[in-house]
């Protein structure tokens, strides 16, 4: 991992870095997504249970989630195998929504002591979700780097590709 911001440029700039970067942006949008979804349904009374609303926006961010993080953080293109990618991608998205579920019950008992505003109760249910995913979200980049692991030679071939083309552009200037 880059130790200044220099290394942090250069190494954003290679195949590893760009790939996890995106699996961070693609994390961020999906998060987004259950985090939004949370606070409506659950915000404008249209589930009105925790765990539901929890569960609800969850299993809505899973779709985006898989295609953000096959095709544009992994680079993975064409149908997805269903053994090798898609099975270890919902065991791996339904133990983050288990996970997020304890939280959920956990805020739940948290809502029903305290007695706070519903506006508190929304911003503590989706808080928490949000808390819930970023705890697996390293143990998800570990995972998903092995499910969506291209052939190493031509990982290397990119890279040194778009090297050249940089040192093409930085040559033409």
């Amino acid at each position: 991992m880059p130790k200044n911001y220099r290394e942090f440029l250069a190494w954003s700039k290679t195949h590893e870095g760009k790939k996890l970067i995106r699996f961070t942006l693609s994390s961020v949008i999906t998060t987004g997504v259950s985090f939004t979804a949370i606070l409506i349904v659950y915000g404008f009374h249209i589930i009105t249970g925790i765990i539901g609303a929890t569960l609800f926006g969850n299993v809505l961010a899973m779709v985006p989630s898989y295609y953000l993080s096959r095709a544009w953080a992994w680079g993975k293109r064409g149908r997805s195998h269903f053994g090798k990618e898609v099975v270890p991608y919902l065991l791996m998205s339904f133990a983050g929504i288990a996970f997020s579920l304890l939280g959920a019950l956990y805020v739940k008992h948290l809502v029903h002591t305290h007695h706070w505003s519903h506006l508190v109760d929304t911003v503590l249910v989706g808080g928490v979700n949000v808390l819930s995913f970023a705890i697996f979200w390293v143990l998800k980049v570990l995972l998903f780097n092995r499910i969506f692991h291209t052939d190493r030679l031509h990982d290397i071939e990119l890279t040194l590709e778009e090297e050249e083309e940089e040192e093409e552009q930085a040559g033409g200037r």
